[in-house]
């Protein structure tokens, strides 16, 4: 055993949160807890992808287990270091004495800790998405530390979807109103733009809205329209709109505080876009407050969703309020919701399926894990669109922060494709009152 290695042992939670964290840890050792396969016994059965997470890590920790190992150490081989699984429980009197309480928590605690005084001469990190559980291991002066392989480091560097050209040629803008697109050599200024990213461009007296088309080569002008009775307020509005109706952009994420109109925005266009779909999909993932979870509340599974879901339903409302109660438009969207061409759900029912010329709309998505993200979108069939929203300021997830989630993810390495698109939605539009708290709360 090489003395440089460093020796990781893993919490419940990173296995739950990227099935094939065994394979992310280089030429390093691994430990797994007894304690850690104890609790994946509890999350094999079920439908999320935490449930396949655990059954495929275990897959993985059979395959391995029935290798045979090169040396003396009772580890196995790996392509990078090796793994092992401990089951010694007897407790250190350090960690006794900290912590009464016998739970696994403690007990992967009472693991990294004699580990680490056992293997001096090697650095021992323990792995944990839980907060708390790193700061209990630090208290043991247990190196500590966040599961990071899908996190993205530099916030500040994350795509928004948007930039400002001042000082354009007024003869470029001109004709870029005019004939709806122009060459990207008339605006000297846009360096480098990704594949659909959107620009604000004026000089002083005349300004436009206008998109990249990276397979032309070309900007191509964004007219602010109207779409089931919602007109844009702002220019990322109107950006969004547009990447949400343009069938030539199969994915969308749309990001901004609360109150952006980033939902509304998303069923809007569908709505406006529905001949050229089977069905439009509502979903958002289903994170309980207080503990509350669709055990706990009243009824059948329709009336458990129905306090989660109603966000969605909020929405479809204002939609409906833009129209007299007789018009045909909403006549035809509560047909669509009778003849379920219009169907809002959890996202947990989306997993297995396959999701042919459907338009696919994910609220909330920043509580999702980047695997959960991946899960989603290969469930897309051919015709099919998917939009993202979210609010990583509102990370409702346990074990996800901003630089985790699976929004955040997704648009750092998705920002150049050819039939990706995002917008981050800046002013809040819902009301003043709104946006001020949202400002100074």
């Amino acid at each position: 055993m090489s003395e440089k290695r460093k020796l990781f042992v893993i919490d419940t939670n990173v296995v739950l949160h990227d099935s094939t964290c065994i394979h992310q840890f280089e030429e390093n050792d691994i430990v797994v807890p007894i304690s850690v396969l104890e609790e994946l016994d509890h999350f094999k059965r079920g439908n999320e992808q935490l449930h396949f997470n655990a059954r495929e890590f275990l897959r993985q920790l059979d395959e391995l287990s029935n290798q045979k190992s090169t040396d003396d150490s009772n580890l196995q081989d790996q392509k990078q270091g090796k793994i092992r699984v401990v089951v010694n429980h007897n407790w250190h009197p350090d960690v006794e004495a900290a912590f009464q309480e016998d739970c696994p928590d403690h007990r992967i605690l009472n693991c990294a800790y004699k580990l680490s005084n056992k293997n001096s001469e090697r650095e021992t990190i323990l792995i944990s998405k839980d907060t708390n559980m790193r700061l209990k291991a630090r208290s043991l002066g247990i190196t500590a530390e966040d599961y990071t392989t899908d996190k993205i480091m530099d916030l500040d560097s994350v795509y928004t979807g948007s930039r400002l050209v001042e000082d354009a040629p007024g003869a470029a803008i001109e004709t870029l109103i005019n004939t709806g697109q122009i060459d990207l050599t008339a605006f000297p200024s846009i360096t480098k733009p990704k594949a659909n990213e959107n620009f604000i461009i004026r000089n002083g007296t005349k300004s436009a809205l206008a998109t990249y088309n990276a397979i032309e080569d070309k900007i191509l002008r964004v007219e602010k329209m109207p779409a089931y009775g919602i007109l844009p307020r702002n220019a990322e509005q109107s950006f969004a709109l547009h990447m949400v109706t343009d069938n030539k952009v199969q994915l969308v994420t749309l990001s901004g505080k609360a109150g952006t109109g980033k939902t509304l925005i998303a069923l809007a266009g569908a709505l406006k876009c529905r001949s050229d779909y089977r069905k439009i999909y509502l979903a958002r993932p289903i994170v309980p407050l207080s503990n509350r979870d669709l055990g706990f509340l009243p009824g059948d599974i329709q009336s458990k969703m129905d306090p989660y879901m109603q966000p969605l339903f909020d929405n479809l409302s204002v939609i409906r309020h833009q129209f007299r109660a007789k018009d045909k438009r909403v006549k035809k969207i509560n047909q669509m919701l009778e003849d379920e061409k219009l169907l809002i759900t959890p996202l947990a029912y989306i997993r297995g399926r396959s999701l042919q010329r459907s338009f696919f709309i994910v609220d909330e998505a920043q509580n999702l894990t980047p695997h959960e993200v991946k899960t989603i979108i290969t469930r897309a069939g051919d015709g099919t669109k998917i939009v993202f929203t979210g609010d990583i300021q509102q990370i409702d997830h346990p074990y996800l922060d901003k630089r985790s989630n699976g929004l955040t993810y997704l648009t750092s390495r998705m920002k150049d494709q050819d039939m990706y698109a995002h917008i981050t939605l800046e002013k809040g539009e819902r009301s003043q009152l709104a946006d001020l708290a949202s400002e100074l709360l």
